[in-house]
């Protein structure tokens, strides 16, 4: 008896009141951040307080059709005093926050699986090269000053036009990628993704990146861009299966994006811009001549119509490419002589140029694998060093230079002509001010010089 009347003594002294409207509340151990609300329980009638609740609360919340006032939705009352939620609306909080965390985990799974295939599908190494190939045709066509943010537009504006295009050599391509083991595990012959997905994926990037170029940077680069994805989009990639003249008009393909560079920033095509362009089609010319060679099998399982497939023996593969090799050797020469670079870039060039067409011969005195991969990867590494040697010793484009000049200038420093017909109508104004307003001596109007570049003299009256 004693015990049971201790224990209800002791009970009732731990379960007295703390806040008003919440008798017999419990308090358990001290929370560790005190700006958030205590855990607490409510004795009498078995509730949690949901204070420390707070996210589930917040989340159930979402999905009440009465929605609570401020305080008392972030779990607190009007007053300011903690809230009880009962197990239903916890449970219903934890159901929202599981439902919301699997939507989520269901996003980002579909944002990284489409993302993927996109990658794939624009073939994006091939696209950073040819953005990089654009950039480096802006910054040798601009003057003392960049514009980087014509640059950044450029350069977003090639990515998605490349992007397209490749996303449409693949749309037209699939039934041929299905038959080579390079590309069989691409999206669209593996299924991952369908063609009229990848269609509209191709179409809508195309356009904007047309766009973007056509609005930050002028009608001349978005031409070219436009140009060059129909150029391989509709006539290369079809040309693969007819005629192994496809290899060359894919030079052309290659040689157009550091033309759109030059015009993006400079708003024309000049002679110099032609030098960077010329480098790439000489060597991409070698560069897919080792592929086709390489892979050689492979493209005839997909049914493509390469130039090596006429050359059993490889000899005049191996002589096309290393012709191509020699026509890169002057890039440099001209590049010094047309004022883009200074003179170290032609040491620079020629040099890489000479290592390259050695491989080349080697390529030609004995045709194998060996000497084929050898020259590939030569190819692989003459473009990337070509660039920042042409970036390295590149000099300001003059012609740019002049378009940047303000206009502030010519018009405050006219010609002499000009000069001399303010200075004479100056005088005129005031001569015949001065005849309007006092008769002047008969030897002032004979004195009036017959040259403009006398001035007629002035005389005051002596009554003045």
């Amino acid at each position: 008896m004693w015990r049971s009347a201790a224990g209800r003594r002791l009970s009732s002294e731990f379960l007295s009141p703390r806040f008003p409207n919440h008798s017999s509340i419990i308090s358990f151990t001290p929370h560790p951040f005190p700006w958030i609300p205590r855990f607490t329980v409510d004795a009498s009638i078995g509730r949690s307080s949901v204070g420390d609740l707070f996210p589930l609360r917040l989340l159930s919340s979402l999905d009440s059709p009465n929605l609570r006032s401020g305080r008392q939705f972030l779990g607190f009352s009007e007053a300011g005093r903690p809230c009880a939620a009962s197990p239903v609306e916890v449970s219903a909080a934890i159901g929202s926050l599981e439902s919301i965390s699997r939507k989520y985990r269901d996003f980002s799974e579909a944002l990284l699986y489409y993302g993927r295939c996109y990658w794939e599908l624009s073939k994006a190494r091939l696209s950073m090269l040819v953005v990089a190939t654009s950039g480096s045709g802006f910054v040798l066509g601009s003057g003392n000053v960049i514009d980087f943010t014509g640059l950044c537009c450029t350069c977003a504006g090639t990515m998605m036009v490349a992007a397209s295009a490749n996303s449409l050599n693949q749309v037209f391509e699939i039934q041929n990628d299905t038959k080579m083991k390079r590309t069989r595990l691409r999206p669209l012959p593996s299924g991952r993704i369908s063609v009229q997905h990848a269609a509209i994926w191709a179409s809508s990037v195309g356009i904007a990146g047309t766009a973007l170029l056509a609005l930050k940077t002028n009608y001349l680069a978005a031409s070219l861009a436009a140009s060059n994805l129909v150029l391989y989009a509709f006539v290369y990639t079809p040309l693969k299966q007819i005629h192994p003249i496809n290899t060359w008009v894919g030079a052309v393909v290659g040689a157009i994006p550091p033309l759109l560079g030059w015009a993006a920033t400079s708003g024309e095509i000049s002679l110099n811009s032609i030098i960077l362009p010329a480098a790439l089609y000489f060597w991409q010319i070698p560069h897919f001549m080792a592929l086709a060679y390489l892979c050689r099998s492979d493209y005839i399982a997909g049914g493509f119509r390469m130039f090596s497939f006429a050359d059993a023996s490889g000899k005049r593969t191996a002589l096309v490419s290393f012709r191509n090799c020699l026509y890169l050797i002057p890039l440099g020469f001209l590049a010094y002589d047309w004022g883009m670079t200074s003179e170290w870039f032609t040491l620079e060039s020629s040099l890489l140029t000479l290592a390259m067409s050695v491989a080349a011969l080697f390529f030609v005195r004995e045709r194998t694998t060996k000497n084929a991969r050898r020259m590939f990867h030569f190819s692989l590494l003459y473009l990337p060093v070509f660039m920042s040697g042409l970036l390295l010793h590149r000099l300001p484009n003059e012609s740019q230079e002049d378009l940047s000049l303000p206009n502030s200038n010519l018009i405050s420093e006219p010609p002499h002509s000009q000069v001399q017909a303010q200075q004479n109508k100056s005088y005129n104004n005031l001569q015949d001010k001065q005849v309007r307003e006092s008769p002047l001596p008969p030897v002032a109007y004979a004195s009036i010089a017959p040259f403009p570049f006398l001035p007629a003299p002035l005389y005051v009256s002596p009554d003045q």
